[in-house]
């Protein structure tokens, strides 16, 4: 088995502005794609990646304001304010 080289990445923490508020965010460069892996501490279900770091936290913004919607729409279901069915959509078919 060949050696596998270890790259230590630096961690950047930082503070990403949204609609919902500001979030801690952390940025961890990405040797093998290039570019800056976002983590969110606080939203586990938030990551995402940037080609550099202003792109990067742009990213983030996107994915942590997806995430808040993603809530909200999920407590409304469960408090029957709204429901969500299957979509109506037009298949096209060719012969």
């Amino acid at each position: 088995m060949k050696n596998i080289k270890r790259v230590k990445t630096k961690k950047i923490k930082t503070e990403v502005g949204t609609s919902y508020g500001k979030f801690d965010v952390v940025l961890e460069r990405e040797p093998d794609m290039g570019g800056y892996l976002v983590s969110v501490p606080k939203r586990a279900d938030v990551i995402s990646w940037g080609k550099n770091l202003s792109h990067a936290k742009l990213m983030a913004k996107d994915a942590i304001e997806c995430s808040v919607i993603g809530d909200v729409i999920v407590a409304a279901q469960k408090a029957n304010a709204i429901t969500i069915g299957p979509r109506k959509q037009k298949v096209n078919t060719w012969a």
